[in-house]
């Protein structure tokens, strides 16, 4: 048989489920989850290889209103991969009422020349009429080459939605290898790991100001350890105060969440150190922003 492949961007508004989408289909954490909108900040790409085909799904930041320059980077971020896939996964909750938000993000694939599959996700939370009428609303708004509900959380219907990506492959080649899951590296994804426990610990103030990067990350060769030294950044002295928690106590509880997940990830013991630092209105300003990992070169 010949070998098919190809792009797959999964676009929408934040907190729609495209993440927990992309997760479920690679059958492991590839992308941060929290119940906190713009959870996701960069393109996490998923590579999806068989013996017959390989899909690169590309999960991008929730489309929204920007407010900052990091706002700027993560709609135009989204939007580049428009340019670089051969379909496009709209992703639109059953539960909400089509908004400013899903109209402008229609426009502008109504501008871009490449297939587009509507995805209704959360039908475990409506009522079968509710859906249809969902579905029969955004049919109205442009011509989608399929429609597919789904649950992304229970894996309702998403076997049928990779039957349809898979159908619609043309012959290509194998971008990645057999085992690789992402194209991101080891430190991307323990410094999103600690991030995603701060936003599930924390209150609604500190997740949009919050950055993580990991400064150092070796083997201990006394120990056997694996030594990550990472720096969560806050904005403002009452926000580190939150972090910290009263003596510790929360920095400790997201130290000890991470270190579960990265050491399930990495497949050896890990000895994680933080410190939390304040570097004021870091989202607004480039150059700090780039120093954090979100640089435009990404897009």
């Amino acid at each position: 048989m010949t070998f098919k492949s190809g792009f797959v961007s999964i676009i929408g508004r934040p907190n729609v489920g495209k993440s927990t989408l992309l997760n479920h289909v690679m059958g492991q954490k590839i992308a941060i989850m929290s119940d906190k909108a713009q959870t996701t900040r960069n393109k996490i790409q998923g590579i999806y290889t068989t013996e017959n085909e390989q899909i690169v799904f590309i999960d991008t930041p929730g489309i929204h209103k920007p407010h900052n320059a990091l706002g700027d980077y993560m709609v135009e971020s989204a939007y580049s991969t428009l340019r670089e896939v051969d379909t496009v996964l709209f992703m639109v909750p059953a539960d909400e009422a089509r908004g400013k938000g899903d109209n402008m993000i229609i426009e502008r694939l109504k501008q871009a020349n490449v297939p587009v599959i509507l995805v209704v996700n959360k039908i475990d939370k409506v009522h079968p009429d509710q859906l249809l009428a969902q579905i029969d609303d955004f049919r109205t708004q442009m011509d989608f080459k399929e429609v597919v509900p789904i649950s992304a959380l229970e894996g309702n219907n998403t076997e049928k939605l990779l039957e349809i990506l898979k159908s619609n492959l043309e012959e290509g080649f194998k971008y990645f290898p057999d085992d690789m899951i992402t194209d991101h590296p080891e430190r991307f994804l323990v410094g999103e790991m600690i991030r995603e426990k701060v936003l599930i610990l924390t209150r609604e103030e500190v997740p949009h100001s919050i950055a993580v990067t990991v400064d150092s990350m070796k083997r201990d060769e006394e120990t056997g350890k694996i030594h990550i030294m990472a720096t969560i950044y806050v904005e403002r002295k009452s926000q580190k105060g939150i972090i910290l928690g009263k003596g510790g106590d929360m920095i400790r509880k997201v130290g000890k969440m991470a270190r579960r997940d990265i050491e399930v990830m990495l497949g050896d013991k890990v000895y994680l150190e933080t410190w939390v630092k304040i570097k004021s209105n870091w989202r607004d300003k480039k150059i700090d922003i780039q120093a954090m990992g979100y640089r435009k070169d990404d897009f």
